[in-house]
C-alpha cells in the first residue's frame, strides 16, 4: 500500500524545522541565564530563525501546490537557495536567467533533495537551463546512491514504501509529469547529474 505522502510531507517538515526551532528556543534560555552581554545568544537566536525562515521558503515551493500560470522569480530562487546554503553543507549555482514557472521550480527543488540526499558529507550542486532542458549535476567528496531508492524514482515504481526523508523521491516523478516531463540521471564516482 503506497504510504500517504501529506503525513510523509508534514513529517519531513517537521524534521527539517525541529533542529533551528530548537535553537532558537535555546538561545532564549540561555538569554534569561545571562546577565550582561548576550550578542552570543542573539546571534544563535539571529542565526536560527534565518536558518527556519529558509527551510520553509524553500518548502513552500518544493511542497506547495503550483498551478500552471505561476511563476517564481529569479531573485526569489537566488534569496532561497542562498538562505539554504548558508545554513547547511551544500553551495548552489543557479545559472538560470529568467522567471520560471512554479511548476517547474518546484521540481527542481525536490530534484536537488533527492541529489542531496546522495551526498553525505555535501556539495555543490549547478542548475542550469538549455532551452527547455534542465541539467542538475551535483559534486562532492562522496556520493551514496541508494539503488532501490532511485530505481523507484527512474521507474516510478508504486510499491516502493518511502520514508519521511525521501518524500521527494514519491512527489518527483508527478511534479515532472505536470509538464510533461522524466527524469534521467548519470551517476559517477564523486558527481551526480539529472535531467528534465
Amino acid at each position: 500500500m503506497r504510504p500517504d505522502l501529506s503525513e510523509l510531507v508534514g513529517s519531513r517538515i517537521c524534521h527539517d524545522l525541529i533542529s533551528p526551532i530548537g535553537a532558537i528556543g535555546n538561545g532564549v534560555e540561555l538569554l534569561a541565564l545571562t546577565d550582561g552581554d548576550t550578542a552570543a545568544e542573539m546571534d544563535l537566536i539571529s542565526e536560527s530563525v534565518a536558518n527556519a525562515n529558509a527551510r520553509i521558503r524553500y518548502f513552500r515551493i518544493a511542497y506547495g501546490a503550483a498551478n500552471a500560470d505561476q511563476f517564481v522569480s529569479r531573485a526569489e530562487v537566488l534569496s532561497v537557495l542562498a538562505a539554504i546554503a548558508r545554513s547547511g553543507r551544500f553551495t548552489y549555482s543557479w545559472q538560470v536567467d529568467e522567471d520560471q514557472p512554479r511548476q517547474i521550480v518546484r521540481a527542481v527543488f525536490l530534484t536537488l533533495q533527492c541529489l542531496e540526499s546522495a551526498l553525505p558529507m555535501g556539495g555543490s550542486i549547478h542548475i542550469s537551463q538549455n532551452s527547455d532542458r534542465w541539467t542538475l549535476s551535483a559534486e562532492g567528496r562522496r556520493v551514496n546512491v541508494d539503488e532501490k531508492l532511485w530505481r523507484s524514482l527512474l521507474a516510478s515504481d508504486a510499491s516502493y514504501s518511502h520514508s519521511a526523508a525521501q518524500v521527494q523521491f514519491a512527489l518527483l516523478p508527478d511534479a515532472l509529469a505536470a509538464f510533461g516531463r522524466q527524469l534521467s540521471v548519470d551517476f559517477g564516482e564523486n558527481r551526480i547529474t539529472a535531467r528534465f
